[in-house]
């Protein structure tokens, strides 16, 4: 081991029962609660756990747990209130790579998840600590644990001996494991919530008698709102608000709420918080704003020591419209509608807009939350909630920070097969993203970064609140269109034409009607029609002839979707109302997507109601039907391809290239830049292909160097180097296509003589062939972890930016629309006669450094500038790959923040 085993920082996790409990290593200190740990086991527990009966074991077992820090040895705890509920720890055996393990929960507490969730966090460590398998021994009758182990999720081999069975759990991290432990965690998460969105009694905490307070604003949406469930108030001045019970205190409360909504001062907010917790309330929401550094650390300790989960500070409040309950704990104006559209946002300001809107949409809202500044319950929370509701089918958010990207993607892959997911892509600009930081004291988050999340994840990201709103009536109204292809039909031919434009700059296809589709068109619209598409159907257009050319439209499977475009005229035949029967009279046989844009509608998206049933999205302006129907059409391609795999790799050596990062950190414990020999050697631990090279520090070197490696034309390339250097081509750096000894000489004089002081080497290469030169590269975000780019490559990468970006780890079909999505792309497919470039090697490429900056937290930056690619293979010729000193963080460990 190469760190000490108590270096591992105390975190909060939720238990199966949605209760709070922290792991931390074990303490010499705890040595006496751990010895009482196992004397209150009952004689069969103890049997079960030591194979035999004997008090002498507890105090064994409490001394090698808190015995010196040892090497191959570690001890984990749960804890509840100081109390210790649980232990788990392993110790290195002879075979290498493998420690043995053992578990003890605290009696009457077994089925809460406390062993599984210990379990997970000593998985994590040993992995941390290289440890690849753990081996446990059991009673055959001992069938709790003999579960516990077989449902980690983890691969588990048994080995009867006589009464004894031996376990051996590998430690590999695979899909199977992390869905495990992503089902267990969904699950507490979910009961953690019941307080906060189900309580059975509320306590509203600093509601006043003013006219205009926040907390009477709460109290008053609670009352007129009409919670079905005991509703309290807290106001030592009064004994009842607003025909509301009021008490001096949150202890003298007649019982203890589920959840305490808290609107007092920031200065007494931490010991406001500490009263709830020590009465026993198990959610708060903190509508209370402007609280110091040191309120906002006391309030979230305070929170975690009595496993009380929180929402806010600084939020509007929370909503559950289930008419059981019928929450409304904000203090917005109106109280939201009754509907199954889930809202959550860091924003009030946001979540107003959204209520509002979804309202003017007669969708409604089934439940709504108001992060604030989102110290505990996030948009992962809620998402798992609406996940498993019963209730809500569409989830909008509104998130300016995350707190666990990784995590947030898995749900989000999930959950976006199950209903659409939409937000609003907040802080898309420098501005934007220094609004967000200093509005919700989070970190700003690189636009690029998050749109990868969200691509990956199949949330849907618009622009503006009210392109989200847009894009929510058309996906929560209709089906999502198979593919791009989009008819126009219109009863004006310059609307046609606008709707036309807008389709096209939102990335979708006019495509051309087939001849027999065009003769069923002029069967049925006016003479005098246009069939072509856009369909103009001329002003003279009738209800019946226009439902009759839609439904022709929709019927054949030349089009994905209809958008009718209609325009008032003096025609009586083609007033819009009238019109839009066409559309709405019979839904049923439509199964192809319908929308409308109707330019005399004064507001900016409507959803009409259809005879027997279902509705139809009509907006003011074409371009807003286009963006909603493109943003349908994403979603629909991404559901209609699976998750993908990340593949198995061969030729990966991790341990040597963790060996070869911790070598150069330990000579550079400030990071920085490799030199082109590490580099070479960490590429060859990932099997990345680099054209052959030779170092040379001195001038006879290079000219020995040049002759080993010069090709069948006999040039070769020379790079100068010294630490620091970035940009070769800025500084002159480079000398291609040396010919002959008396050229490799001069070159290595001129680096010399320019670079006197700085010049540490040379890097000699063959010249390459000729393909095309593209770029590859990681970023490694401390937040959302690496994020892997690919584009045009060479001296104007930066200049063209014509990039794409995903987040490792990559499948396959991340690498695949990597691949595709910069406009350089059909270079690669034989553009222009060349020749399709090797895009099997291309892809390796791309997923061994995938893999290499999945490995390696200390990999900070890498840049692959150029990477040669043409249809014989691909091979990186320039390299530059930053160390820092970072430790690995596990993302899918289950804990709170």
């Amino acid at each position: 081991m190469t760190h000490d085993e108590r270096s591992r920082p105390p975190v909060h996790a939720l238990l199966a029962d949605g209760t709070t409990t922290r792991i931390r290593t074990v303490d010499p200190d705890d040595r006496t609660q751990l010895q009482g740990l196992y004397e209150e086991m009952s004689p069969e527990s103890l049997r079960l756990r030591f194979f035999a009966v004997s008090r002498r074991s507890a105090a064994q077992a409490a001394d090698r747990a808190c015995a010196a820090p040892r090497p191959g040895y570690r001890a984990l705890l749960a804890e509840t209130k100081g109390q210790i509920i649980g232990l788990a720890e392993y110790e290195s055996t002879d075979e290498p790579g493998t420690a043995e393990i053992s578990l003890a929960v605290a009696e009457g507490l077994h089925h809460r998840g406390i062993g599984t969730l210990l379990l997970e966090h000593l998985v994590s460590a040993a992995r941390a600590d290289g440890i690849t398998a753990f081996t446990a021994d059991a009673l055959a009758e001992n069938h709790e644990v003999l579960k516990v182990f077989a449902d980690l999720g983890l691969r588990t081999a048994r080995r009867f001996e006589g009464p004894e069975v031996r376990c051996t759990i590998q430690l590999a991290d695979d899909e199977t494991y992390l869905t495990a432990v992503e089902e267990r965690g969904s699950a507490s998460d979910v009961a953690s919530l019941v307080p906060l969105l189900r309580p059975h009694s509320i306590a509203v905490v600093g509601a006043g008698r003013r006219a205009g307070s926040v907390g009477r604003a709460v109290l008053r949406n609670l009352r007129t709102g009409g919670f079905t469930r005991q509703l309290l108030a807290v106001n030592p001045s009064v004994s009842s608000l607003m025909s509301v019970p009021a008490y001096p205190s949150v202890a003298a409360l007649p019982e203890t709420p589920d959840l305490a909504v808290l609107a007092v001062p920031a200065p007494a907010l931490p010991a406001t918080a500490e009263e709830c917790g020590k009465a026993g309330v198990r959610a708060l929401v903190v509508v209370t704003a402007g609280l110091d550094a040191e309120q906002a650390a006391a309030l979230l300790a305070i929170c975690r020591a009595y496993g009380m989960r929180l929402v806010g500070p600084n939020c509007l409040g929370i909503s559950n419209t289930d008419k059981a309950l019928s929450l409304d704990s904000t203090f917005a104006a109106r109280h939201p509608r009754r509907g199954t559209v889930g809202v959550a946002v860091q924003s009030g300001g946001v979540g107003i807009a959204l209520l509002d809107g979804v309202a003017r949409l007669g969708l409604g809202v089934s439940s709504f939350v108001s992060l604030g500044d989102k110290y505990d319950v996030s948009g992962n929370d809620l998402l798992q909630w609406w996940e498993r509701d019963g209730v809500t089918d569409l989830a909008l958010l509104h998130l300016e920070s995350f707190g666990n990207p990784r995590a947030f993607s898995r749900t989000g892959r999930r959950v976006s097969r199950r209903m659409p997911v939409l937000t609003v892509d907040a802080g898309r600009t420098d501005a934007g993203r220094r609004a967000a930081a200093s509005h919700t004291a989070a970190a700003a988050t690189r636009t690029m970064t998050r749109q990868a999340l969200f691509t990956q994840a199949g949330i849907t990201a618009a622009r503006t609140v009210g392109e989200l709103l847009e894009t929510a009536a058309l996906l929560h109204s209709q089906p999502a269109p198979a593919g791009r292809r989009i008819a126009v039909v219109t009863n004006a031919g310059g609307a046609g034409v606008l709707a036309a434009d807008a389709c096209a700059e939102a990335g979708l296809v006019l495509p051309p009607l087939p001849a027999d589709l065009i003769d069923e068109l002029r069967d049925v619209l006016p003479q005098g029609a246009v069939t072509g598409n856009p369909v103009d159907a001329t002003a003279a257009v009738t209800e019946e002839q226009l439902k009759n050319g839609v439904d022709r439209l929709v019927r054949h499977g030349g089009v994905d979707a209809v958008l009718l475009v209609l325009v008032p005229t003096a025609v009586a035949a083609a007033t819009g109302d009238v019109l839009v029967r066409a559309l709405t009279g019979a839904p049923g046989r439509r199964s192809r997507t319908v929308a409308a844009a109707r330019l005399d509608q004064a507001l900016p998206v409507r959803l009409l109601s259809a005879a027997g049933g279902g509705s139809i999205p009509s907006y003011a302006d074409p371009a807003a039907a286009a963006r909603a129907l493109a943003h349908a059409a994403r979603r629909a391609q991404w559901l209609a391809r699976p998750p993908g795999t990340v593949p198995d790799l061969a030729g990966v050596e991790t341990r040597r290239a963790h060996a070869v990062a911790d070598t150069w950190l330990t000579a550079h414990p400030e990071g920085g830049w490799l030199d082109p020999r590490a580099c070479a050697e960490l590429l060859a631990c990932y099997d990345i292909p680099q054209l052959p090279w030779a170092w040379a520090e001195t001038e006879d070197e290079a000219v020995s160097a040049a002759e080993r490696l010069r090709g069948p034309d006999g040039r070769v390339v020379l790079k100068a180097h010294w630490p620091g250097l970035l940009h070769k081509s800025e500084q002159r750096a480079v000398h291609l296509d040396l010919r002959g000894d008396a050229q490799v000489r001069a070159a290595f004089r001129d680096f010399a003589t320019r670079f006197a002081g700085l010049l540490s080497g040379v890097v000699v290469q063959p010249l390459a062939e000729r393909g095309t030169e593209l770029f590859a590269g990681v970023v490694q975000d401390e937040v959302f972890g690496p994020l892997v780019l690919f584009g045009l490559g060479g001296t104007a990468t930066e200049l063209l930016a014509d990039q794409a970006a995903r987040l490792a780890p990559l499948t396959d079909f991340d690498v695949h629309d990597l691949i595709t999505a910069p406009r350089c792309a059909p270079l690669l497919f034989g553009h222009g006669g060349s020749g399709p470039v090797d895009l099997e090697g291309l892809e390796q490429l791309l997923h061994r450094l995938s893999r290499m900056a999945s490995d390696l937290p200390q990999l900070a930056e890498a840049d692959f500038n150029p990477v040669l690619a043409w249809s014989g293979g691909v091979t990186a010729l320039d390299v530059r790959i930053r160390l820092l000193p970072r430790t690995a963080q596990d993302p899918y460990l289950r804990r709170l923040r």
